[in-house]
């Protein structure tokens, strides 16, 4: 599918709202037997230390195999096409792994291996979530065709760079696609209890978003593995049960 260098800037932003969706419908495809194309977006901005980083990466790569998990993606009849990429500063998103349907264990054991074996681009940058989720919506465009599109948004602090998630969210270019969110809280300090207001009330997108709460670094294979378990399976149990 091509390199995921394209990107949008903040010019994209002043461009109506109906034109942006407009040009959504457009670039997706109708449903064609997928029931789910997923994005997980990962935080790598420079609030996470390399320490953080290995933690969430084995995690995520954990996570992928568990096999509550891998029987989630399995089950249903319709596959799950996922694609995964880390962001940090306005211009630092990498992609880790492209799209690719999951028909079988042993496909989310290569893109498990994949995120296992992957290496940080970028550890210096600050957070720029909405640059990082226009750049999850270029990569939305050239998913599998699938029945709905989902965005995964982890990290461990708010926005601190340029324009924000909600100022996305205005634009119109998420109509149709739903947010979730993966708060990383280690509950240290009053900055990161905030947090999950701020996933709550900034991150989340469409009537059906949910967040999980990570403990800290340690604690992110478990709330990754819970939180796939409940998209793909297509339990929602809504954004007040985070426990």
């Amino acid at each position: 599918m091509g390199q995921h260098g394209k990107h949008r800037s903040l010019v994209a932003l002043k461009i109506p709202a109906a034109l942006c969706l407009a040009a959504v419908m457009l670039a997706t495809p109708a449903w064609s037997g997928c029931r789910l194309a997923l994005v997980l977006a990962v935080d790598v901005s420079s609030s996470v230390d390399a320490r953080e980083d290995a933690l969430q990466r084995g995690g995520l790569a954990r996570a992928l195999v568990a096999p509550d998990v891998v029987r989630a993606f399995l089950a249903g009849g319709d596959p799950v096409a996922i694609a995964i990429y880390e962001w940090s500063g306005r211009y630092h998103q990498t992609l880790i792994r492209d799209w690719t349907l999951i028909t079988s264990q042993q496909d989310l054991q290569r893109v498990s291996t994949t995120v296992a074996t992957s290496t940080r681009a970028y550890a210096e940058f600050p957070t720029a979530m909405g640059e990082a989720l226009l750049f999850g919506r270029t990569l939305l465009d050239d998913a599998p065709a699938c029945a709905a599109q989902t965005l995964d948004m982890s990290g461990d602090g708010s926005n601190n760079e340029g324009f924000g998630p909600r100022e996305v969210y205005a634009t119109g270019v998420y109509d149709g696609v739903t947010v979730n969110g993966l708060v990383v809280n280690a509950a240290e300090f009053e900055a990161e209890t905030q947090l999950i207001a701020y996933y709550a009330q900034d991150v989340l997108h469409g009537p059906s978003a949910f967040f999980e709460v990570a403990q800290g670094f340690e604690d992110f294979e478990r709330a990754m593995r819970r939180k796939l378990e409940r998209e793909v399976s297509g339990l929602v149990v809504g954004v007040l049960d985070v426990d």
